[in-house]
C-alpha cells in the first residue's frame, strides 16, 4: 500500500452533515464501500454513511477492546495544511502548543469562539512537509474556511483533502513510523505539559487509560484493501468504549455554550502558558478565578427497560413523589456496553449533588435512573 503522504501530495481540494453547531450544509464525504459488507447496518445522525454495527456489536467491542477490529471512521474530515509558516500559525490559533511539534508526533488542539467557546477539535500530525488535520464528519468545510481567511500574508496552504484521504480507528497507541501510513495517536488521557485536569483521578487510574486509539489515514481508494485483513467494529462499538473512557467529542459534547473546562479538555488540548488565541481570556479566567458553569458526568443507566435516552435528552434530579422534577442537564451521548450495560455522557449544572441518582427521559415516555460517577470535579 502506498503512503498516505506520497499519495496526497498533489491531491485536489475537495468540498465539504455534520452538527448544526459546525455549519456544514454538503455531505461530509461519499458513503463508505464498507456498508456494502454482509451484515453492515448503517449509522444515522453524525456517522451517517458508515456503519452502525456489522451484525453482532457485542462481539465488535470484545475485538475492539482486544486490539483486533478496525473502525471505518472514513466520513471525518480531513484537511492538509502545508508551507513553512504552518505549525506556528497553527500554534497561534489554536488552544496547543504546535510551534514545535515533531514529524509523527500527535497533539489535539481546539478552535475557539472569541468567546472561550469550543467550536471545533483538531486532530493534528504533521509528516515534516504538512501537516494533517482531521475532524468531525462535516467539519472540513467551516474549519477550512476560517482557516483560508486567517492565513494573511502568511507561506501556508489549506487543501481539504477528505475526498482523497479515509480515517480508519484502530485501538492502538503508537505512533507511526517511516514506511507506514501517517496517524494520530490520541494523548487521552494522559495530561499534556502545560495542561491540567478537572477530574480527581490520576492519569493511570483514567478509564480513558484502558482504551488506545489512533486514526490512521488512508488513500480513499485503497480504504477495502486496508481493512480487508481485519475484524470491523462499527460505530455501536467505538461509541460504547468512548463513553466507558469519559472521552468527550465535539458536537457530542458540545454545544454553543461548551468551554473546554466543563469537559475536562483542559487535560489534552490546551496549553496554559503559551501566547493569545482566540478564546484565552475565557480559558485563563475560569481556570484561575472561577468554575465552569456545567460539568461532564458519566451515567449508569437502569438497563431493565429497553429505551436508551437519545442524545439532548433532558436530565432531572427526582421530585418529591419520584417523578422527574428540576432539569439540571443532558444526554450528550448514550450506548450499550457490553459490559457495563447501557451507559451515557451528560453535561450537567456544577451545583447538581454529585450523590444524587438522576433522571434521563427516554422517547417512549418517562424516565430512567441514572447514576453519576463524577468526571469534571464540582
Amino acid at each position: 500500500m502506498s503512503d498516505v503522504t506520497t499519495e496526497s501530495r498533489s491531491a485536489v481540494p475537495g468540498s465539504p452533515a455534520g452538527t448544526a453547531q459546525e455549519g456544514a450544509t454538503e455531505p461530509a464525504a461519499p458513503p463508505s464501500p464498507l456498508l456494502d459488507l454482509p451484515g453492515a447496518v448503517g449509522a444515522e445522525g453524525v456517522d451517517a454513511g458508515t456503519a452502525w454495527h456489522y451484525g453482532d456489536p457485542v462481539r465488535e467491542q470484545r475485538l475492539l477492546q482486544q486490539g483486533l477490529a478496525l473502525v471505518d471512521l472514513s466520513t471525518r474530515g480531513v484537511l492538509r495544511v502545508s508551507g513553512p509558516d504552518r505549525l506556528t500559525w497553527l500554534h497561534s490559533l489554536t488552544t496547543q502548543a504546535l510551534a514545535d511539534l515533531p514529524p509523527r508526533t500527535s497533539a489535539e488542539t481546539l478552535l475557539l469562539s472569541p468567546k472561550g467557546h469550543v467550536e471545533h477539535a483538531l486532530h493534528v500530525v504533521d509528516d515534516g512537509e504538512a501537516a494533517w488535520v482531521t475532524v468531525e464528519p462535516g467539519a472540513q468545510g467551516p474549519v477550512g474556511d476560517f482557516l483560508d481567511r486567517m492565513r494573511f500574508m502568511l507561506r501556508v496552504e489549506v487543501e481539504d483533502v477528505t475526498d482523497r484521504v479515509a480515517v480508519v480507528g484502530e485501538p492502538v497507541r503508537r505512533e507511526s513510523v517511516d514506511g507506514e501510513p501517517l496517524a494520530w495517536v490520541d494523548p487521552w488521557p494522559a495530561t499534556a505539559p502545560q495542561g491540567t485536569a478537572y477530574s480527581d483521578v490520576p492519569d493511570g487510574q483514567h478509564p480513558g487509560a484502558a482504551r488506545p486509539w489512533r486514526e490512521v489515514l488512508v488513500p480513499r481508494g485503497e480504504l477495502v484493501a486496508f481493512t480487508a485483513d481485519r475484524d470491523l467494529a462499527g460505530s455501536w462499538a467505538a461509541e460504547a468504549l468512548r463513553v466507558e473512557a469519559w472521552r468527550p467529542r465535539a458536537g457530542a459534547e458540545t454545544d454553543h455554550r461548551t468551554i473546554p473546562h466543563e469537559l475536562d479538555w483542559l487535560r489534552t488540548a490546551v496549553h496554559l502558558r503559551k501566547g493569545c488565541y482566540r478564546g484565552q481570556e475565557t480559558v485563563a479566567r475560569v481556570h484561575n478565578l472561577g468554575k465552569p458553569p456545567r460539568r461532564l458526568v458519566a451515567l449508569h443507566l437502569d438497563g431493565s427497560g429497553h429505551d436508551l435516552p437519545p442524545a439532548g435528552s433532558p436530565v432531572h434530579l427526582p421530585g418529591e413523589d419520584g417523578a422527574p422534577g428540576r432539569a439540571v442537564g443532558t444526554i450528550t451521548t448514550s450506548a450499550r456496553h457490553h459490559e457495563l450495560g447501557p451507559v451515557a455522557l451528560a453535561v450537567v449544572k456544577r451545583s447538581t449533588p454529585v450523590d444524587a441518582v438522576l433522571l434521563a427521559a427516554v422517547p417512549t415516555g418517562g424516565a430512567v435512573t441514572a447514576a453519576q460517577e463524577v468526571v469534571v470535579r464540582p
